[in-house]
């Protein structure tokens, strides 16, 4: 479905905890830099606008590859919009009395609806190429620090539900299923 706004993409469905293996595995790095990636990238940005998302992995909208989106505000509000291909993270030191990590609530297209509290560095980087293969890097600060794990995370199969006690997992996996129960566990 292609939508009027900010990105010219194709908006695809995001998968949802549970109902695809490719979202609960590590990625398959990206080896062809070629006219799909760049498909793929805009479908990617019109798939996290449409979901009303901040970030995006590929493995959300059901492709196996290395590669995420961006558009979240860091600690200072300035957004943060970009893409990485095959990307590595690095956590960083905090700078100038920031916080060296962070807890605050955190949520998930594939997990529709809750959110729960979840620590993570206030700082982080990462490196990796862009769509012709050249290196590019994000370093960020808050919100879009926290974006940068959770979609790296995404990328190694781990939803950010996986790193809360099992307790609170099965609680919020519930609560985004809903009464229908339609999400798979």
């Amino acid at each position: 479905m292609r939508l009027p706004g900010r990105y010219d993409g194709v908006a695809r469905p995001i998968v949802t905890y549970g109902s695809d293996p490719v979202l609960h595995r590590p990625c398959a790095p990206v080896t062809a830099f070629d006219r799909g990636l760049r498909h793929l990238l805009l479908d990617m940005f019109a798939s996290m606008e449409a979901a009303d998302g901040v970030g995006l992995a590929a493995n959300q909208i059901g492709v196996d590859a290395r590669i995420f989106v961006i558009d979240c505000p860091d600690a200072a509000g300035e957004d943060v919009v970009g893409y990485v291909v095959n990307p590595t993270l690095t956590l960083l030191e905090a700078v100038d009395g920031e916080p060296a990590e962070e807890v605050t609530e955190e949520g998930c297209l594939s997990v529709p609806g809750p959110y729960a509290e979840l620590a993570r560095a206030f700082r982080a980087r990462v490196d990796g190429v862009d769509v012709n293969g050249d290196p590019v890097h994000i370093e960020a600060t808050g919100m879009a620090a926290r974006c940068l794990q959770h979609e790296v995370d995404h990328l190694e199969g781990i939803v950010y539900v996986d790193r809360l006690p099992e307790e609170e997992r099965d609680r919020l996996l519930a609560e985004a299923a809903g009464p229908a129960g339609d999400l798979p566990a």
